[in-house]
């Protein structure tokens, strides 16, 4: 005989369940933009505020994209598939060379100028964006048409629900995340990149074309905020032009909250705020979450400054 094995579920449980799959999309979703803020601190150590803005660039391709091709809920699976394969190639690569632009023409310049120039300059990058995107679609919110079913995956009777939606942003978002590590650890221009970030002068003296890897930074940066675009457009189907700022920002607190300059650090705090998020919202209030997540932070940098992942730096004397 077959062994059954049933599975005894309350209705408290299934709440729970179904905050923590909520906030599993939501963090993978934060901690993909959490990367291009990691990797650019890590490199030169410059906290590149317009980062939330490219990803709002990106949001805002996708709906353009996504109107051109004209998907909608009548579109067949086909053309889904080759729809989101056109998104996931052209809008990383908008986002890439929007990013790798800012910085030729902006960071650059400013490389040796005092730490708080370029953070001045990046902030009024991320106005400059914001601008653009204001020009672009309007000051109105903006609605992504929906192309995915709306059906629940585990089925119609469970009382926990998972979207499509929900499914492909850990689909689409886990393999980039895999990929990003192996070529950090893996491949010689991950290994330039960590000799840049702990010693810059040194790499250069041993042959590394250190202009070249940050350059490089930046394009993988801004195409993982591409991606993240795409899968938050799709996510969350409104877009405006203001969007860069909240998501940029919880994106920051991720990484920070992780260990600035930590890649498994930055996946780490945006899982933890997606949850925060998700569970704040469920059992308190949605209008306390920012304060949820900013209060947490503040009460891991003042036990762990260098945050959850990250270690501390010796000072060069």
């Amino acid at each position: 005989m077959p062994l059954l094995m049933v599975v005894v579920t309350t209705p408290a449980l299934d709440e729970f369940l179904q905050y923590c799959i909520n906030g599993l999309a939501i963090g993978s979703l934060i901690a993909l933009v959490a990367l291009g803020y990691t990797m650019v601190y890590g490199i030169i150590g410059l906290i590149n505020f317009a980062h939330g803005d490219v990803y709002m660039l990106g949001a805002l391709l996708t709906l353009t994209l996504i109107q051109a091709i004209g998907l909608d809920q009548q579109s067949s699976y086909s053309e889904i598939a080759i729809g989101v394969t056109i998104m996931l190639f052209a809008v990383p690569c908008f986002c890439a060379l929007v990013n790798r632009s800012i910085d030729h023409l902006v960071y650059k310049p400013l490389r040796h100028a005092p730490k708080l120039t370029a953070l001045v300059s990046a902030i009024g990058v991320s106005f400059v964006l914001m601008n653009i995107g204001q020009l672009w679609i309007g000051e109105a919110d903006q609605n992504v048409p929906s192309f995915l079913s709306s059906r629940n995956l585990l089925g119609a009777d469970s009382d926990i629900r998972l979207r499509p939606a929900d499914l492909l942003v850990v689909v689409i978002v886990i393999p980039f995340m895999i990929g990003l590590t192996f070529l950090v650890k893996g491949t010689r221009l991950g290994t330039a990149m960590r000799a840049t970030s702990q010693n810059p002068l040194a790499a250069q003296l041993m042959g590394i074309n250190v202009q070249r890897v940050i350059g490089a930074t930046f394009l993988i940066g801004g195409a993982l905020a591409g991606v993240g675009s795409v899968v938050g457009a799709i996510f969350n189907p409104t877009v405006n032009f203001q969007m860069g700022y909240q998501t940029g920002l919880y994106a920051f607190t991720a990484a920070v909250l992780g260990g600035i300059g930590s890649i498994p650090g930055a996946v780490f705090g945006g899982l933890v705020v997606g949850m925060v998020r998700s569970l704040g919202t469920g059992y308190i209030d949605e209008r306390w979450t920012g304060a949820m997540v900013f209060g947490m932070l503040i009460l891991i940098l003042v036990f762990r400054p260098t945050g959850l992942l990250g270690q501390a730096a010796k000072e060069k004397v």
